[in-house]
């Protein structure tokens, strides 16, 4: 059969966003309201101790909540969603996954352990399919989905007079495998003062935003209308 391309044309798009900041940024409470504006039933994956319930009087939401955080199981959680009819899922937060107790790198300590060279360079060959296999999921999946990710202080090495090399600090950056921040369609940050500024972005209409207390105003006017076309 002949290879035919056809015009791409963007209709009904589900979103992928990220939101990464330190704790009592109000990641939670922003992706919350953030799934509301998108419309339909919302799930929550919760991390964080039952942190979501708290909200409970503000939205309407059904959570699992979790305290083993190994990434197959959000990829079940993510077909469990779809399955059961959710429009929005919100995963708080995907930081567990990567760092939390059986998360990708405690599964890269196990494997380190088990094998005879002990070394985790070669462990990560086995490891790195799985984290890949939960990417895929949230990229391909039929729902809206929101994840929050807690943040760090990044630093790099810079050199200085004598030829001396000193840490300097850059910023935050998330806390899951590096670059996780390309595989969403929205990347923001978040401060203590709930003030949100968007990073990397597909939607030109938000490029570059700094939103003080980010409300349902920030799905509804640009981002919606991008996801429809």
């Amino acid at each position: 059969m002949p290879i035919q391309f056809v015009k791409a044309v963007k209709y009904q798009s589900k979103l992928r966003l990220a939101l990464s900041g330190p704790a009592g940024s109000g990641k939670t409470w922003t992706a919350l309201t953030f799934a509301g504006a998108l419309g339909g039933k919302i799930a929550v994956v919760d991390t964080e101790h039952g942190s979501a319930r708290k909200y409970s009087d503000l939205f309407s939401f059904d959570v699992i909540e979790l305290d083993s955080f190994n990434p197959e199981t959000l990829i079940e959680a993510i077909h469990a969603a779809e399955t059961a009819g959710y429009d929005v899922l919100v995963v708080d937060s995907l930081s567990h996954f990567w760092y939390g107790p059986g998360g990708l790198l405690e599964i890269v300590d196990d494997i380190t352990k088990r094998s005879k060279s002990g070394n985790s360079y070669t462990a990560w060959k086995d490891a790195t399919p799985i984290q890949n296999k939960l990417i895929d999921a949230i990229i391909a999946s039929k729902l809206h989905i929101i994840a929050t990710m807690r943040a760090k202080t990044k630093y790099v090495l810079e050199e200085r007079e004598g030829g001396k090399m000193s840490p300097k600090k850059m910023g935050m950056e998330p806390i899951q495998r590096e670059g996780i921040e390309f595989e969403f369609d929205i990347e923001a940050e978040m401060d203590t003062d709930n003030t949100m500024v968007v990073g990397k972005t597909r939607c030109s209409a938000v490029n570059g935003k700094v939103i003080r207390k980010p409300t349902a105003a920030f799905i509804t006017e640009f981002v919606l209308p991008w996801l429809e076309g």
